[in-house]
């Protein structure tokens, strides 16, 4: 399994996922043009993509949603309530309705060679989610980040993952004191909210001791956050030397991790 993150933060998400023989985005939040730039850079041809899941209708994760799958002749994955938000904010204009595949969550679907699940994760979106996708050798890749919190059925889900995107959008005291006003701060502190660095290292230190390779934290706040005290937060409560802990790039394609 490959995974990539292609863009990461609030102004814009997508993720690149593959084993191999499946390819698809989590998200679709920069423009076409770009992810397909991003993805050749990584020597990936987005001509080969099989799919694009979307996590929720902020326009942070489908800003180029609609222009990608007209472009690569891809579908679009959504539970129902994101796609019925989709289809009414135009993201699914001239796609034909064969490409629009709705899932269930919690209900395991195939995806090509992949095993793919939606988890329910706590966010003011009509019907967020989180993926879980399985590759044909077994292993597991994560996806979840915009969580105010981090729920059991969010961790029933992630471990057991070689490698997880997991959110850390905010340092605590930055938030607190910096310039946001008082209601923004106050949903991004909120059950339905973002991930603090604290919660994401309390989640880091049991997907590492399950076993989990490679944790890349992701959707970080250029207001709110530093890399740096992303990764000391985190670092500090990992105490399994086997896992790698790494900060998604905000405009650019991260690293490619293969597991």
């Amino acid at each position: 399994m490959k995974i990539c993150t292609i863009a990461s933060g609030s102004s814009g998400n997508s993720t690149f996922i593959s084993d191999g023989e499946t390819s698809v985005l989590v998200d679709a939040g920069i423009n076409a043009k770009r992810i397909g730039e991003e993805l050749r850079d990584i020597g990936e041809s987005p001509e080969n993509l099989s799919a694009l899941l979307i996590t929720h209708e902020h326009s942070d994760h489908i800003a180029g949603a609609g222009v990608v799958a007209r472009r690569y002749k891809i579908p679009i994955y959504a539970n129902v309530r994101t796609m019925d938000a989709l289809v009414a904010m135009k993201i699914t204009r001239k796609i034909e309705p064969g490409k629009l595949v709705v899932f269930e969550n919690g209900v395991d679907f195939i995806l090509g060679t992949m095993v793919v699940k939606a988890f329910s994760i706590p966010h003011d979106a009509v019907d967020p989610v989180g993926f879980s996708l399985t590759g044909c050798g077994g292993t597991k890749i994560s996806v979840s980040t915009d969580m105010g919190c981090v729920t059991e059925e969010v961790m029933k889900n992630i471990l057991g993952s070689a490698a997880v995107v997991l959110e850390a959008n905010h340092d605590l005291e930055m938030l607190r004191t910096g310039p946001y006003p008082y209601y923004l701060k106050k949903r991004i502190l909120g059950k339905s909210g973002h991930l603090c660095n604290d919660d994401a290292a309390t989640v880091a230190e049991r997907l590492a001791a399950s076993g989990t390779k490679r944790i890349i934290l992701g959707h970080l706040s250029s207001e709110n956050n530093v890399p740096e005290k992303a990764l000391e937060a985190v670092t500090a409560a990992v105490q399994c030397g086997g896992c790698t802990i790494t900060v998604a790039p905000r405009e650019v394609h991260g690293e490619v991790y293969v597991c």
